[in-house]
C-alpha cells in the first residue's frame, strides 16, 4: 500500500476511534450545554432583578470589602456576616456597580450558574451504566430536567446569591472523583477534586459537609485497602491546599485583627473577645428529632415556606428518592431470602453498579449531614444535582426490562415536580423589574463628599448604601442582628472610630425621616437616641438628609399605637433613609446599668432553664423604651422583659408570643421549664412548684 493511502487508512482509523469514544453523548454537549445557559438566561430574566433581603444586607458589601480594605475602617457594618469570606461575592459587586445595566450584568451571573446544569449532564453521563451512547445522552438530559426544576435553583439563578457559584467547584471535584473510579490509577483526578472541593468550601464554608461526604466515594474506590488510604490522604492534601488557597488572605486579616482566622465561627476554639464562643448555628430548618428527619422528604412537597428554605419551594425529587429505596430494598431482602436460578443468573448479569452505589451512599451521608448542620436547600445545591442523577439511574435500573415504563416514569416525575414547582414556588420574593443599574441610589451631594462615621439602627444592616457614601466614610451596624455595646472590646473599638471621625458622624435609619414619639410612626427620634446615648450621643434634628434608592419599594408604613396619624406620600417604588448628624450628650448612666444588671441575670436563669430554646447565651440585652429584649439567632429567638412580664416569640414563623411568667420570679428563685421544638415551632411553660418530677 501506498504511504498517502497508509496515511488516509491511519487518519480514517483515529478518526472512528474518536468518534466511538465521543457518541452522541460528547458529539451533543454543545447543543446540551447551549440549551443550559439559555434556560439559565430566561430564568433569570423572567425572575427580575434581586433585591432581597440578604443582597440589602451583607452580600454587595462583602464584594466591596474584598476588594477595599475595611478592618479599619468599619466594625459589624452588615452584623456577623461582615466577616464571611467575601471572596465569592466579587463577581456580583463589579458586575453591579459598574456593569452597563442590572440586566446584563445579572446575565453574565446567570451564564455562570447555568454551568452547573453543564456538570450534571457530565455526571449523569458518566455514571451510566449502559454502553448505548443513546441512553447514556437521554440519561443527562433528564438529569439536567431534574435539576433545573428545582426550585431553590431557579429562585437564585444571576442574583446575587453564591450558593450556585460556590456548588461549581464542588460538583466538579464529586465529577473527577467518580472519574476516579473508573480509572483506579488517576492519583491527579483525586488531587484536583480535593482542590476544587477546598476552594469550594473556603468560599462558603457550608460545603464542608459535601467534603465530608464525597469520603464515601473514596471509600468504593476498586484499590486495596492501602491504595485506598493513600488516595485519601492525597485528597486531604488536595482539600487543605484548596481551602488554604481560597482563604488566606482573609484568613490572615482575621487573625490579625480578632485572633480568630474563621471570625465569627469555630470562636469556641479560637475564643475572640469580640464575638460569643457559644456555638453559631441555625436551627430554623434543622429537624427536632428523628421522625421530622424522616419525614422531611415528604414534607418538603408542601408548597408552603420555611419547611426547607424561607420561601415556598415545593420539591419532589426527595421523597421519588425515599420510595424508590424502600422498593429496591424490598426487591432484594426478596431475592435474598427466595433465591432462585433466574434471579441468580439476572444478579449475575448485571452491570457494575460501583459507581451508582458509590453515589448513593455518598448522597445519603450528605444528606444525613446537611439535616444535622443546617437543614436549609441553599446550602443543598451541589447534592441536589447528584440526586437528580442517582434518581434518573435508580428508575432506569428499576425499569432495565420496560424501557417504555421506564420513559414514562421519568417523564412524569419531571413534568410533576415542573408543574409543582410552577404553581407553588414563591418566584416574586423581593424580586422587582428589569431597569438600568442593580442599585439606583440617589445620596444627597453633602454626604458623597464628606467622610462620615455611619451609626446604623435596624436588623437590616443597610451595609449596601456603604459604596455610595464619600470615600473614607465608616460604617458600624450598632442595633441589629448583632448589638454592640459601649463595653468591653466592642466598645473600645467602636470609641475609637467615633474618636477618628469626629464630628463627623451621623447615624442611619430606614425611614423617610425620624418621627417624635407623638406622632406615632417609626422610626422614631427617642428610640434611636436610646441607642445612641450607650456612647454618650444624641441625634441632631437640624441637620438630617435622605438618601433614596429607587425600584426598591416601601416597608409597611407602621403605627406604634392610638390613631393613625396621616403619613407623608411617597413613591411606591422607592424606600428611603434618613441620616442625621450626632451630637455629644454626655449622661450618667448608672442607674441604667444597674437596671441591665438586673435584667441580665433573669435572661441568665432562663437560659440556664432553657438552653436548647434560648442560644447562643451571654448575647447582649438591648434597652428600647419601656421594653429590655435579647435575641437568639440560632433558634431565631426574641425575648423581652417589659412591665415585669417575660415572654418570648419565634419571629420568622409569626408564632404569638408566649408568656413566662414574671420578672421578679426569673430573678430570684427561677422556676422550671418544660420547653423544647414540636412540628417546627417552640414552645416553653413554667412548671409549677409543687408539681412531682
Amino acid at each position: 500500500m501506498s504511504a498517502p493511502g497508509e496515511a488516509v487508512e491511519s487518519a480514517t482509523r483515529r478518526s472512528s476511534r474518536l468518534l466511538a469514544w465521543a457518541g452522541p453523548a460528547t458529539l451533543y454537549r454543545l447543543p446540551v450545554y447551549a440549551a443550559c445557559t439559555g434556560l439559565a438566561l430566561l430564568s433569570s430574566y423572567l425572575l427580575g432583578r434581586d433585591l432581597m433581603w440578604d443582597t440589602l444586607n451583607y452580600h454587595l458589601y462583602a464584594g466591596w470589602s474584598a476588594l477595599h480594605d475595611r478592618f479599619g475602617e468599619d466594625y459589624f457594618a452588615a452584623g456577623s456576616w461582615s466577616y464571611l469570606n467575601p471572596y465569592a461575592y466579587v463577581p456580583f459587586y463589579l458586575l453591579a456597580i459598574s456593569g452597563p445595566s442590572a440586566l446584563a450584568a445579572s446575565s453574565v451571573l446567570a451564564v455562570l450558574d447555568g454551568a452547573i446544569l453543564w456538570l450534571t449532564y457530565e455526571l449523569a453521563v458518566l455514571a451510566c451504566p449502559s454502553a448505548t451512547p443513546r441512553v447514556r445522552m437521554a440519561v443527562g438530559v433528564c438529569a439536567v430536567a431534574l435539576t433545573f426544576f428545582n426550585p431553590v435553583l431557579l429562585q437564585q439563578l444571576g442574583s446575587s446569591f453564591t450558593d450556585v457559584t460556590t456548588a461549581l467547584p464542588v460538583l466538579g471535584g464529586w465529577l473527577l472523583l467518580v472519574r476516579a473510579l473508573q480509572r483506579p490509577a488517576s492519583s491527579a483526578a483525586i488531587i484536583c477534586a480535593g482542590l476544587l472541593i477546598g476552594a469550594g468550601t473556603a468560599l462558603k464554608l457550608t460545603n464542608a459537609v459535601h467534603a465530608i461526604a464525597a469520603c464515601a466515594l473514596l471509600g468504593m474506590l476498586p484499590r486495596r485497602l492501602p491504595l485506598r488510604l493513600r488516595a485519601c490522604l492525597q485528597y486531604g492534601c488536595g482539600l487543605g491546599a484548596g481551602f488554604a488557597a481560597a482563604t488566606l488572605p482573609w484568613s490572615y486579616q482575621l487573625a490579625r485583627t480578632f485572633g480568630n482566622p474563621l471570625f465569627p465561627l469555630l470562636n469556641g476554639v479560637f475564643r475572640s473577645p469580640e464575638m460569643t464562643t457559644a456555638p453559631l448555628l441555625l436551627y430554623r430548618f434543622i429537624p427536632a428529632d428523628l421522625p421530622e428527619a424522616l419525614w422531611r422528604p415528604f414534607a418538603m412537597l408542601d408548597p408552603v415556606p420555611l419547611v426547607h428554605v424561607e420561601d415556598c419551594a415545593p420539591e419532589l425529587r426527595y421523597a421519588v428518592l425515599m420510595v424508590l429505596l424502600i422498593v429496591l430494598a424490598g426487591g432484594w431482602l426478596r431475592r435474598r431470602l427466595r433465591p432462585s436460578a433466574a434471579a441468580y443468573g439476572a444478579a449475575q448479569a448485571e452491570p457494575d453498579l460501583r459507581i451508582l452505589t458509590a453515589l448513593g451512599v455518598a448522597l445519603a451521608l450528605d444528606w444525613v449531614l446537611w439535616l444535622r448542620s443546617s437543614g436549609n436547600s441553599r446550602y443543598f445545591l451541589p447534592a441536589s444535582s447528584v440526586a437528580s442523577v442517582v434518581l434518573v439511574l435508580l428508575i432506569v435500573r428499576l425499569f432495565a426490562r420496560r424501557p417504555r415504563l421506564r420513559n414514562y416514569a421519568l417523564m412524569a416525575i419531571i413534568s410533576l415536580q415542573a408543574v409543582q414547582v410552577y404553581m407553588g414556588t414563591g418566584f416574586a420574593w423581593q424580586h422587582v423589574p428589569w431597569g438600568g443599574p442593580w442599585f439606583q441610589v440617589t445620596v444627597p451631594e453633602p454626604l458623597t463628599r464628606q467622610p462620615n462615621l455611619y451609626l446604623s439602627v435596624g436588623m437590616q444592616s443597610d451595609s449596601f448604601l456603604a459604596p455610595f457614601l464619600a470615600s473614607g466614610s465608616g460604617f458600624v451596624n450598632l442595633s441589629g442582628a448583632f448589638p454592640l455595646g459601649a463595653d468591653g472590646p466592642a466598645g473600645e473599638r467602636i470609641r475609637a472610630l467615633l474618636r477618628r471621625h469626629a464630628p463627623h458622624l451621623r447615624m442611619l435609619v430606614r425611614g423617610l425621616r425620624l418621627y417624635e414619639d407623638g406622632e406615632q410612626r417609626l422610626p422614631r427620634r427617642s428610640a434611636v437616641d436610646e441607642v445612641m446615648q450607650r456612647f454618650d450621643l444624641r441625634v441632631d434634628p437640624r441637620d438630617c438628609a435622605t438618601i433614596a434608592v429607587h425600584d426598591l419599594a416601601p416597608a409597611l408604613d407602621i403605627t406604634v399605637r392610638g390613631p393613625s396619624v396621616p403619613a407623608p406620600q411617597q413613591p411606591l417604588d422607592t424606600t428611603y433613609w434618613v441620616s442625621c448628624q450626632l451630637v455629644a450628650a454626655p449622661a450618667d448612666h448608672s442607674a441604667e446599668y444597674a437596671r441591665q444588671q438586673t435584667v441580665d441575670e433573669a435572661f441568665a436563669h432562663l437560659e440556664d432553664a432553657c438552653p436548647e430554646l434560648f442560644q447562643p447565651r451571654g448575647l447582649r440585652t438591648e434597652h428600647h423604651h419601656d421594653q429590655w429584649l435579647r435575641r437568639y439567632v440560632n433558634t431565631d429567638l426574641i425575648v423581652w422583659i417589659s412591665h415585669g412580664q417575660v415572654a418570648f416569640r419565634d419571629v420568622p414563623r409569626g408564632d404569638p408570643a408566649i408568656s413566662l411568667g414574671d420578672e421578679a420570679g426569673w430573678e430570684q428563685t427561677p422556676p422550671r421549664l418544660a420547653c423544647g421544638r414540636s412540628a417546627g415551632h417552640y414552645f416553653a411553660r413554667v412548671i409549677p412548684a409543687n408539681a412531682s418530677h
